[in-house]
Order: structure tokens, then C-alpha cells, then sequence
């Protein structure tokens, strides 16, 4: 693309500028209106300046993305609600052989899970179970969050839903959802082992500390914001002792009167009531004795209980309970067949996936078929939906637009690409730098709308397998990347905050403590994953 006449590049770079600034620093004391709000001014701005039309504004938006996002977003809520990432965290603690075997754990089921309900998902909600159980055992946080975030960053890398930026690509380069994971799988297994390796290397120490003592045990459970009606066993108890010691009071404060009998007026006290056999034998107040046969009693029994209770407002206590046990089971069993037809739903979705089926129109239906399927209103999950990302991305797609259309990026690529052919081994170091540098200074959604169809189209020109390879190879650098530093990736940040606001376990990552592990793992774990991706 030719170069935009000065005054258009000068504005779009401005324009560009003022998001990148509010992207990456989005507290910035002299504008501190936050990424969402600065991409939108990004991309109101680049309108303004006449650098692209609300025309060209408008089909810069990827909607196909957007559903994708949104529709993963969502059955995200869902499998939240289905207790999905507790069963998760308990798998953390399970039979643990150690601080290094936590670790371990730590970095596998945080690359699995990042891998299928997207890094920041996993990071949300794991980071709050890894400082419970780094209490528990009286270790220092800091290098299982550390594995947390990396192992998330890598793990994520292996799909197109495992975060925004495999999203952008796996929908511009139409490569199938197994073709994918087929070529990235082996770079991510053997990235998440060297991680680890690389972590139990740093802080061998560290991990072989000795207890100084022995904590209880921690509940590692989430906080829920959906409440389910569930009956609980303690208040079940405290309930029916309550009612049953009402009833004694009842059976002991009351006197009964009885209609007038053959032997005339008798007052019977239902405490004084002694039972034999078939008969029953009543004191009146006198203390003579009187026989009444079994039969005749039972009835007239029947109705003075009856009439008693209904009386004071009591019910039958034993039929309450037995309502409430079927209650229970029957609330019980309604929440496992819930919770696996939310699991079969998302299986559905991911097998869909696989055979190839359109990856944004699935993830809506699976959404949808969870909004069915859950039967109440929706509203309460779908609040819990990032729309804020949403307006973020439509913001940022259209501040790109523009910045593409000054014709900086073509320039600066057209030195480069002579550099970054990646049919021999010194273009593909160069291409993974420049994708490295730029992702951590532009961050990783923005590079790769900036490079994916540029890098893809030399790679074309070579073959087709390198034009597929290019954009793995892009999806892997680029989110590989974000373990370089504590702002390289959205999900460090997240780890960073919820370690930071956890109540009651507390910790703050710093920028330097993540810089010293993240340096050496990114350039390591990019390069064995660049020698192990297959086209």
C-alpha cells in the first residue's frame, strides 16, 4: 500500500498513538479513561481526521470475531456455574506429593484449561485456588503464579478460542479448527514442560523449604455469585430439633377435653397417657383410671392431635420431613443432570469445532442452547459477560483500519519481509523478533492485525503450506510473547490484580519478579515451539 499524503499519516499516527498509549498504560494521569474507552477515542479520532470514512470505520469491524468471542464468553459463564474450574482447583490439591508436584500440576491444568475456555477465563478463576493452597502448605506465591500465567499464555496458544489474538487469526486464515490444534499441539506440550522445568530450576530453593508447621486444610471452593437453592443437612437439622421440641412443649402444655364418654366428663391429659396392647388407659383429674377400647381411642386420638396442632399453627412434623428429603434428592438430581448437559453442550461445541463447522455461528448456538437449557432468566449470566472487551475490540479494529491505511505498516514491512521469508531458518528468527518486540510494545491483538495478512501473503508466495505455517507461526510468537513481561499479555495482568485484591491471601506480583523468570522463558519456550510447529 502507497503512503497516505502527510497530514494523513501524521493525524492516523497520532490517532494510533493516543490507543497505544491508553492500551498499554490505561491509568495514564493526563487521560486515565481506561482501554475500552481509549480505543474507542482511537477509532472516533481516526474518523475525525478523515483518515478512514465511517463507511470503511464500519466494515473494519470483524463480526464473525465478535460472535466467536461472545459466544465463548458465555459458555465460559456457564461452565463457572457448573463448578467446571472448582473440580479444576480440587484437582490442584489431590494427593499432592509436594511443592513440585503442585507446581507441576499448576502449569498442566492451567495450559489445558487455557487451551479450551481461553487464558483469561482460567486465570480469573484459578489464581484465587493456587494462593489458597500456596497458604496451606506455607510456600511463597510468587512461582506458582508465575505458572499459572505462563503455563495460561502457552497453553492458549494451541487453539483458535484459547485467547483474542488466535481468534483474529484463526478467522482471517480459514484454518480449521483441528488443522490448528494439530499444528500447534506438539509446540505447546513440550512449551508447558520446559516451563515448568524452567521455574523448578529458578526456585529449587524456594520449594524445598520444610514446613515450619502444619496448616488445616483449606476449602479451595470459588466465589459464587449465582446462588442455587440447595438444602443444607445443618439447617435441616437445626429445623426439625427446633420443631420437635415445639411439639413436646405442645404435648406437654396442653390439656385436651374430651366430649362427655359413658361414665360422664373426662378430662384427659394427653401427658398423663400410659398405652397397653390394644387398649390405652387414660387419668382423669380425680386420678381414677378409665379403660376405653383401642379402636374408638385411635379416632377420637386422631382428632384431638389433629385439632391441637392445627390450632397452634404447627404441621406435621414427620410428613415435613419427608417432603423435604424428597425435596432435597429431587433438587439434587436436578443439578446433576444441569451440570451434564452444560458439560455435553460444550463437547458438542468443541467436537463441532473440530469437524469444521463455522466457529462463530457454533459458539453462539452452544451459548444459546446453555441460555435453554438452564430454563430461568438469562440476565444474571449474561451480565457477567465482558462486553467492555467487546467495545474494546470493535475500538481497536477500526484505530487499526486507519493506521494501515496511512501506509506505515506496509513500509515498514516491505523492509523487513526481504529479512523474514520463512523458508530458511535466520527469516524465521527474524520474523519471531519482530513479532516478540512488537507484541509487547503494541500488544498482541494489534500485531497481529497488523502483520497476520502481510506475513501471510509472502509466505503465500512461496507455497501454501508456508502461508499456513506463517500463521501459526504468528499465533504461537505472539502469544508466547506475553510471558516476556507483566504487561505482555492480558492474562499476567489478571494474575497480577486477583493475587493482589484476594482477601485474606493477598500477594503482589512485581513487574521485576516476573521480568527475571519471564525474559529467559519466553526466548527459550519460543524457540523449541518454532522448531516444533507443523504446518
Amino acid at each position: 500500500m502507497a503512503m497516505a499524503p502527510t497530514i494523513k499519516v501524521v493525524l492516523g499516527s497520532f490517532a494510533f498513538a493516543v490507543f497505544w498509549v491508553l492500551a498499554v498504560f490505561p491509568a495514564v494521569p493526563f487521560m486515565p479513561i481506561g482501554r475500552t474507552a481509549g480505543s474507542l477515542l482511537g477509532a472516533m479520532l481516526m474518523v475525525l481526521f478523515q483518515v478512514i470514512t465511517p463507511d470503511q470505520a464500519y466494515d473494519s469491524i470483524d463480526l464473525p470475531i465478535l460472535g466467536l468471542l461472545f459466544g465463548t464468553m458465555v459458555v465460559s459463564v456457564y461452565l463457572e456455574r457448573a463448578d467446571m474450574f472448582k473440580y479444576l482447583g480440587k484437582l490442584l490439591a489431590w494427593k499432592s506429593q509436594g511443592s513440585k508436584d503442585l507446581l507441576c500440576r499448576i502449569c498442566l491444568i492451567s495450559a489445558i484449561s487455557s487451551a479450551f475456555f481461553t487464558n483469561d477465563t482460567s486465570c480469573v478463576v484459578l489464581t484465587e485456588f493456587v494462593l489458597k493452597i500456596a497458604r496451606q502448605q506455607n510456600l511463597p506465591p510468587h512461582p506458582f503464579l508465575l505458572a499459572l500465567a505462563s503455563s495460561a499464555n502457552i497453553g492458549s496458544a494451541a487453539t483458535p478460542i484459547g485467547n483474542p489474538q488466535n481468534l483474529v487469526i484463526a478467522v482471517q486464515s480459514r484454518i480449521p479448527f483441528g488443522e490448528f490444534l494439530f499444528g500447534i499441539a506438539s509446540a505447546m506440550v513440550v512449551g508447558v514442560f520446559v516451563n515448568a522445568l524452567i521455574l523448578l530450576c529458578m526456585f529449587w530453593k524456594v520449594l524445598s523449604v520444610q514446613k515450619d508447621e502444619e496448616e488445616p486444610p483449606v476449602e479451595v471452593t470459588p466465589n459464587e455469585n449465582v446462588n442455587f437453592h440447595r438444602f443444607s443437612p445443618a439447617t435441616m437439622s437445626h429445623q426439625n430439633s427446633q420443631n420437635s421440641h415445639e411439639l413436646d412443649a405442645v404435648m406437654e402444655a396442653t390439656s385436651v377435653h374430651s366430649s362427655p364418654g359413658v361414665n360422664g366428663n373426662v378430662d384427659y391429659t394427653l401427658r398423663n397417657r400410659a398405652v397397653s396392647g390394644d387398649d390405652r388407659t387414660f387419668r382423669d383429674s380425680n386420678g381414677s383410671k378409665e379403660a376405653v377400647d383401642g379402636g374408638s381411642l385411635q379416632k377420637k386420638d386422631e382428632r384431638v392431635i389433629s385439632s391441637v396442632l392445627s390450632m397452634d399453627g404447627f404441621t406435621n412434623v414427620n410428613s415435613d420431613l419427608g417432603l423435604e428429603e424428597i425435596d432435597e434428592k429431587t433438587a439434587k438430581w436436578k443439578m446433576v443432570l444441569w451440570k451434564t448437559g452444560v458439560y455435553v453442550i460444550t463437547i458438542g461445541m468443541l467436537v463441532s469445532f473440530l469437524v469444521g463447522l463455522n466457529m462463530s455461528w457454533t459458539a453462539i448456538t452452544a451459548a444459546l442452547a446453555l441460555v435453554v437449557l438452564d430454563f430461568k432468566d438469562a440476565r444474571p449470566c449474561l451480565e457477567k459477560v465482558s462486553y467492555s472487551l467487546l467495545v474494546f475490540f470493535c475500538g481497536m479494529f477500526v484505530t487499526v483500519e486507519g493506521f494501515n491505511r496511512t501506509g506505515i505498516p506496509s513500509a515498514v514491512w516491505d523492509f523487513m519481509e526481504p529479512l523474514a521469508q520463512i523458508d530458511r531458518v535466520s527469516g524465521i528468527a527474524i520474523l519471531a523478533i519482530v513479532i516478540v518486540v512488537l507484541s509487547n510494545l503494541a500488544s498482541n491483538v494489534p500485531t497481529v492485525l497488523l502483520l497476520g495478512a502481510r506475513v501471510a501473503a509472502a509466505a503465500a508466495t512461496i507455497s501454501p503450506e508456508k502461508e499456513k505455517k506463517a500463521w501459526l507461526i504468528l499465533a504461537w510468537v505472539s502469544t508466547v510473547a506475553g510471558n516476556l513481561s507483566l504487561l505482555g499479555s492480558a492474562a499476567n495482568l489478571i494474575v497480577c490484580e486477583q493475587a493482589r485484591r484476594a482477601q485474606h491471601f493477598g500477594y503482589n506480583l512485581t513487574f521485576w519478579a516476573h521480568l527475571k523468570f519471564g525474559v529467559p522463558s519466553t526466548i527459550i519456550v519460543t524457540a523449541i515451539g518454532l522448531i516444533l510447529i507443523r504446518a
